[in-house]
């Protein structure tokens, strides 16, 4: 069965390589997404109260992206991914976030979902 992909953008003052610290490290990703993060080389384990999900990192350039796939997902193209972009001419600093969801219904469910966790994120960094 084929995934719906979608991205969000979202502006945020800060400076990539303080966005990188909180996206892809285990200590900055258990500020704003999960309770815990514990990662062993390209294999991190996100905890939630009762639930635990294990991704991969498939690929990561510092102060510009990390790609998270599910290990449960293994078998289709579905990831998720954090992208920092720089404006050349304003200097804004923006957050692109790309996910998959299982049809048009649960995409929508994931945005506000991303949109709540980002607004966290926002809160904890300050921006």
């Amino acid at each position: 069965m084929s995934k719906v992909k979608f991205e969000l953008e979202f502006p945020i003052h800060a400076s990539p390589s303080m966005l990188y610290t909180y996206l892809a490290t285990p200590a900055g990703l258990e500020e704003w997404f999960a309770d815990r993060v514990n990662s062993r080389g390209k294999q991190i384990i996100f905890m939630w109260d009762d639930s635990e999900e294990e991704a991969k990192i498939v690929a990561s350039k510092a102060d510009e992206r990390i790609k998270f796939k599910w290990v449960e997902s293994d078998g289709d193209e579905s990831y998720f991914e954090f992208r920092i972009q720089v404006d050349p001419l304003t200097k804004d600093v923006v957050v692109i976030v790309t996910d998959f969801a299982d049809n048009e219904e649960d995409a929508e469910e994931a945005k506000r979902l991303w949109e709540n966790q980002i607004e966290e994120l926002k809160h904890t960094i300050g921006a």
